[in-house]
C-alpha cells in the first residue's frame, strides 16, 4: 500500500467519524499495521499538507492532522461511491463533453482528464468524452473550478447518430477488462469470506485482524472507482461481475466492521482540547447514509 492512498482510506473509513482529526502517533501505529514505517508516514503527511489536502494543528508538543476542505471533498465523493450499491435505470441521455484547451495549459488539461476519468466519463474520440450518468452538476462545478468555460462544450443528447449505444460503450470503456478485475477480486475474497464467516461466528478472530482485513478490503475495492464507470443496468452486460463483487464486498465488510472499529478506538487518540466526537454506528455501517442511487432511489 502507498502511504497517501492508505491515509485516504483511514480518513474515509474511520477518522472522519471521530471528529476528523488524529494524533500523528496514532496514525503511525495504524499505518504500521500494513508495513509502513514512521518515516514514510511523516513524509506522506508533510507532502499532503503541502498539497493542501491535510492541515496540522499543534497541541503542546503533539501534532494533530485533519483534512482540508479539498481533502474532505475528495474523501466524501469516494466514500459515497464505495458504499453506494448502484442498480439504476438509464434515462436514455448521453452527457457529451468536448474541449479545445491550449497547449500552454497542458497541465490543467491533464488534470481535467483525470477528473473526468474519476467521474466515470469515457473517451470515445480525441477530446470527446461521454457518460450515461447524470453528472451535469459535478461537471459544471469542475469547469468553473478550473476556469475552463471558454474551452469546453458540454451538452446532453438522446441520440448519437454515428455510433449505436453498444459501440459507444465499447469505445469508451474496456468492459471485458473491468469484468476481469472484478472476477479477480471475487476469486480472491470468496474463499476468504468462507473462512472469515466461520472465524467470526466462533469468535476466533481478533479485533486487530478485523481492522486489517476491513482496511485492506476497502483499499482494494476503492481501485474500481478509477476504472468502473458504473453504467446503468440497460448498458451493462448480463450477469455483471461488478454486482457480484459489490455484494461480496458488503458482506465481508459487515462481518469484520465491529471488530475493526473496536481496534481503531483502542489506537485512536483525540485532541485533549476538544470534546471526543464519535459516531460509531456510521463507522461500523457506512452504507446507512451512502445508499443513494442516481434516479430511482
Amino acid at each position: 500500500m502507498k502511504p497517501r492512498s492508505l491515509m485516504f482510506t483511514l480518513y474515509g473509513e474511520y477518522i472522519q467519524y471521530y471528529g476528523g482529526e488524529i494524533w500523528i502517533g496514532s496514525l503511525i501505529r495504524l499505518m504500521n499495521e500494513f508495513g509502513i514505517s514512521e518515516q514514510s508516514v511523516r513524509g506522506a503527511t508533510l507532502r499532503m499538507v503541502n498539497q493542501g489536502l491535510l492541515q496540522v494543528r499543534r497541541v503542546g508538543n503533539r501534532s494533530f492532522y485533519s483534512l482540508t476542505e479539498l481533502g474532505k471533498r475528495n474523501i466524501a465523493d469516494g466514500v459515497k461511491r464505495v458504499y453506494t450499491i448502484s442498480n439504476h435505470k438509464w434515462d436514455q441521455l448521453w452527457r457529451v463533453l468536448t474541449y479545445s484547451i491550449p497547449e500552454e495549459k497542458r497541465e490543467l488539461r491533464n488534470q481535467f482528464r483525470k477528473e473526468l476519468t474519476w467521474l466515470g466519463f469515457g473517451l470515445i474520440l480525441n477530446s470527446i468524452w461521454v457518460s450515461p450518468n447524470p453528472l451535469e452538476e459535478k461537471v459544471m462545478e469542475l469547469i468553473k473550478t478550473y476556469k475552463l468555460e471558454p474551452y469546453v462544450l458540454f451538452f446532453q443528447t438522446n441520440s448519437i447518430l454515428t455510433f449505436d449505444n453498444n459501440e459507444i460503450v465499447s469505445r469508451g470503456w474496456d468492459i471485458p477488462e473491468i469484468a476481469k478485475k472484478y472476477d479477480q477480486f471475487i476469486d480472491y475474497y470468496k474463499p476468504e469470506y468462507e473462512k472469515l464467516k466461520e472465524q467470526v461466528w466462533k469468535g476466533t478472530i481478533s479485533d486487530r485482524e478485523c481492522f486489517k482485513i476491513r482496511t485492506a478490503l476497502v483499499h482494494e475495492y476503492r481501485k474500481f472507482l478509477f476504472i468502473d464507470p458504473v453504467l446503468p443496468n440497460d448498458l451493462r452486460p448480463e450477469n455483471w461481475s461488478g454486482s457480484h463483487a459489490s455484494q461480496l464486498f458488503w458482506t465481508i465488510h459487515q462481518l469484520v466492521s465491529v471488530g475493526a472499529v473496536h481496534y481503531f478506538e483502542q489506537i485512536f487518540e483525540h485532541s485533549p482540547d476538544k470534546d471526543r466526537i464519535a459516531d460509531r454506528e456510521k463507522a461500523i455501517n457506512p452504507f446507512v447514509d451512502a445508499n443513494v442511487n442516481f434516479h430511482n432511489g
